[in-house]
C-alpha cells in the first residue's frame, strides 16, 4: 500500500479512518507538498533515451469524477475508436478517489516499451509513477498531460520535469505557462469530444419545469470553488431574472465536503425559489441529457485550463455564456459564444489549492453576464444561431478523429527523436 492510500483511501478500520480524517484536515497545499516529498523519493525515473512510439499506454484517474479523470477517459475512448489499441492504468485507487463504477473494460498497461501518457498534474506525477511501478515505466517514453489555470507555473511543479520526457497540455493558455518553465517539448493536445448519448426527458427526471427557460451551471466543489466562481453565475441570474418562475437556474454540483464553499453557495441562493441544486454524480448519459435539456449554459470562471463543460455544452448546440479569458478561448469566440468581459484581480483561494505567487485571474462582469442572459432568454433565434455555430466549431476542432491524428503524429515523431 502506498503512503497516500494509507491516509486517503476509504477506511477499512477505525485507525485508518482517523488518519484519513486527519489528512483531510490539512490544507490542500500542505497535503500536496507532503505527497510530493514522499513520492519523489521512491518514484522511478524514466529511461534517458527510450525508443518511444507505439504501443501507447494511458495512466489516469479513470474511476474519478473530475476533469482530469474525464480527460483520460476521453483520450482512451478516442484512440480505441481510431484503432490505436491503447492500454490503460487506473490511478484512482492510488489517490483514494474511486468514485465511478463504469463497467468499461480496458486493456491493461503491462511491462514493455512504447509511450506512456500520465494524466495527472506535476505535484502528483511522482506518486503516479510510483503506483505504476518501475516495470511499467522502464523502456517507455513518458509524457505528462498537465492542466494549469494561471499564467505562470508554480515553482513546486518544476521539480517534476525530471520524471518525464515531454508534456502535453489541453490549451495554448496552459502551454504558454508550462513552456516558459522548461526546455522540454510542450505540445497542445485538446481534449476530444465524442458524440454523447443523452438520456431523454431529464427535465422530468430531475423535476425541472417543461415550460421554463433553464440556465445550467456545472461545477465540482473539489475543482476550487473560487476558480469556478459559481457565485458570479448566481448573481448574474438573480440580477437578470429575479424570482421569475419561468426562469430557472439549475446548479449541477458534486459536493466533496468543502464546508466553507458550500455555506457560501447556500447563502447565495437562499430564498430563490427558481434556483435548483442537482447534487451528486450522474451517469454520463444523464449528464449529457441534462445539458441537452438546458437552454443556456453559463460559466463565469476565473480561469480554465481548457473548459470541458463549456466545450461539451457547445457540442450539444447550446449557447454558452463564459468569461472571455484563459483556456476556453481556444474554441470559444464572439461568433459561437456569449463571451463576458472581465478585469484581472489578484488570485485569492481560501482553500489553498493555488499558491498565487502574485498572479492574477479574471473577475467576470456580472452585469454584462446578466444582460447576455436577458438577451438570450428573449431571443430564441439568437440562442439557435449561437448554438449551431458552437456545435459546428467544436465538432470540427475537438473531434476524436482530429485528436487521434494529433496524438499519432506526436507519438510517431517522438519515436524518430
Amino acid at each position: 500500500m502506498s503512503a497516500l492510500e494509507f491516509v486517503a483511501n476509504e477506511p477499512a478500520a477505525p485507525r485508518r479512518g482517523a488518519l484519513r480524517r486527519l489528512w483531510q484536515c490539512l490544507p490542500q497545499n500542505t497535503r500536496t507538498q507532503i505527497l510530493f516529498d514522499v513520492s519523489r523519493l521512491l518514484a522511478p525515473l524514466p529511461d534517458a533515451n527510450p525508443r518511444g512510439g507505439f504501443p501507447l499506454g494511458i495512466a489516469g484517474l479513470f474511476s474519478t469524477a473530475s476533469g482530469v479523470g474525464e480527460g483520460a477517459r476521453l483520450a482512451y475512448a478516442s484512440l480505441e475508436g481510431a484503432g490505436y489499441a491503447p492500454s490503460a492504468f487506473d490511478l484512482s485507487s492510488a489517490f483514494g478517489q474511486v468514485e465511478l463504477i463504469e463497467g468499461v473494460r480496458r486493456r491493461a498497461v503491462t511491462p514493455g516499451d512504447g509511450s506512456l501518457v500520465v494524466h495527472h498534474n506535476a505535484p502528483y506525477l511522482p506518486h503516479a509513477l510510483w503506483a505504476l511501478g518501475r516495470a511499467r515505466v522502464r523502456n517507455r517514453h513518458i509524457i505528462g498531460y498537465w492542466a494549469w489555470e494561471l499564467p505562470r507555473l508554480p515553482a513546486d511543479w518544476q521539480a517534476s520535469f525530471r520524471y518525464l520526457h515531454e508534456i502535453w497540455v489541453p490549451s495554448t493558455f496552459t502551454r504558454d505557462a508550462v513552456a516558459a518553465a522548461t526546455d522540454k517539448p510542450v505540445h497542445v493536445v485538446p481534449h476530444p469530444l465524442p458524440p454523447m448519448a443523452a438520456t431523454p426527458n431529464m427535465r422530468g427526471k430531475l423535476g425541472l419545469p417543461d415550460d421554463a427557460l433553464v440556465v445550467l451551471n456545472v461545477f465540482h466543489l473539489g475543482s476550487v470553488f473560487a476558480r469556478k466562481n459559481p457565485l458570479a453565475a448566481v448573481a448574474a441570474f438573480r440580477k437578470a431574472f429575479g424570482d421569475r418562475p419561468d426562469r430557472v437556474l439549475a446548479i449541477k454540483l458534486i459536493d466533496n465536503g468543502a464546508a466553507g464553499a458550500r455555506r457560501e453557495l447556500d447563502a447565495a441562493i437562499a430564498g430563490a425559489g427558481n434556483i435548483r441544486l442537482i447534487e451528486g454524480m450522474l451517469p454520463e448519459a444523464d449528464m449529457a441529457g441534462l445539458m441537452a435539456a438546458a437552454d443556456i449554459v453559463i460559466s463565469l470562471h476565473r480561469s480554465e485550463g481548457f473548459g470541458l463543460v463549456p466545450a461539451q455544452a457547445m457540442a450539444h448546440g447550446k449557447p454558452v455564456i463564459a468569461t472571455a479569458w484563459s483556456g476556453n478561448l481556444d474554441f470559444m469566440n464572439k461568433n459561437n459564444s456569449a463571451l463576458v468581459s472581465y478585469k484581472l484581480i489578484p488570485v485569492h483561494d481560501p482553500e489553498g489549492a493555488f499558491q498565487a505567487d502574485d498572479q492574477k485571474w479574471a473577475d467576470a462582469n456580472v452585469e454584462e453576464a446578466a444582460e447576455w442572459l436577458r438577451k438570450l432568454a428573449g431571443d430564441a433565434h439568437l440562442r439557435a444561431r449561437l448554438g449551431a455555430a458552437a456545435a459546428k466549431d467544436v465538432t470540427a476542432q475537438l473531434s476524436p478523429t482530429h485528436f487521434s491524428k494529433t496524438v499519432a503524429t506526436l507519438i510517431e515523431s517522438g519515436e524518430r527523436r
